[in-house]
């Protein structure tokens, strides 16, 4: 069936490169570690998180962009816009984190209202994924102390630093990423000059406050799945009408 005149026609994009992808149709990205969490130091690296947006045509060939790439510069990981607000609906440590880095290097339309929508991710579901990932890390702690004698003191640092933004998350309803007046604390276990079982005594502390902190938590029980798919059902729609050069005046249903 032929389309009807004045229909624009629509192409299903060549492929791009994973880098092309970073390079051209990064929307938001920020520098995260050490930097963002206030504990940097001389020989501290710059790591930078980033965020993607595939042009919608890029999706109707068998061949599908990437969720995630990293490079092309050391240190630097990107995640394409769906699988990042994936991952943050699942209150994924790592991704809430990026949302809220102090650090932003980077941000268009797309971005800035990817940033407005970071409290629609929050919610009690933190203290599960929070405390989970702290659980994996301390488990490793452990194997090195039975390994070597001590921890990687560095870990056990960020470690520490999770648990503090957990019980602040879970208490305040607020994720705050810099440390602030916790960082010469934090930095003298990384240099080890606390003994491990103090440094233990203080995760248990900090993860028992989470608990607590948990059943009172002003954060809703769940996040908003709905705002955060109208926004990413609308913004692959505007890639998609932009690709076809049709203008970007369709409602929820892409009706003119």
């Amino acid at each position: 069936m032929r389309p009807e005149s004045g229909t624009p026609r629509v192409f299903a994009a060549p492929p791009a490169s994973p880098f092309a992808l970073v390079r051209d149709h990064t929307v938001y990205s920020c520098v995260m570690g050490s930097r963002a969490f206030g504990l940097a130091t001389d020989d501290s690296d710059t790591d930078v998180r980033g965020v993607f947006l595939a042009p919608t045509p890029l999706f109707w060939r068998f061949e599908k962009p990437p969720t995630h790439v990293e490079g092309p510069t050391e240190e630097q990981f990107s995640w394409e816009l769906e699988r990042f607000c994936a991952l943050a609906l699942r209150a994924n440590p790592n991704i809430l984190e990026c949302l809220h880095s102090p650090l932003v290097t980077r941000t268009d339309d797309v971005g800035r209202e990817l940033l407005a929508l970071r409290d629609a991710f929050l919610s009690r579901h933190a203290h599960e994924t929070f405390a989970r990932y702290a659980l994996g890390q301390h488990r490793k702690l452990e194997a090195d102390v039975r390994r070597h004698g001590a921890p990687r003191w560095k870990h056990a640092m960020h470690l520490l630093r999770l648990l503090m933004s957990s019980c602040d998350l879970l208490r305040t309803g607020v994720l705050t990423v810099d440390v602030g007046d916790q960082r010469e604390p934090l930095l003298a276990v990384r240099r080890g000059e606390l003994p491990w079982d103090r440094v233990e005594t203080w995760m248990s502390r900090l993860a028992a406050e989470a608990e607590e902190a948990e059943s009172r938590s002003p954060l809703p029980p769940e996040p908003d799945h709905a705002r955060v798919e109208d926004f990413l059902v609308r913004t692959r729609r505007a890639s998609a009408l932009r690709e076809s050069g049709a203008p970007e005046t369709y409602d929820t249903y892409g009706t003119p």
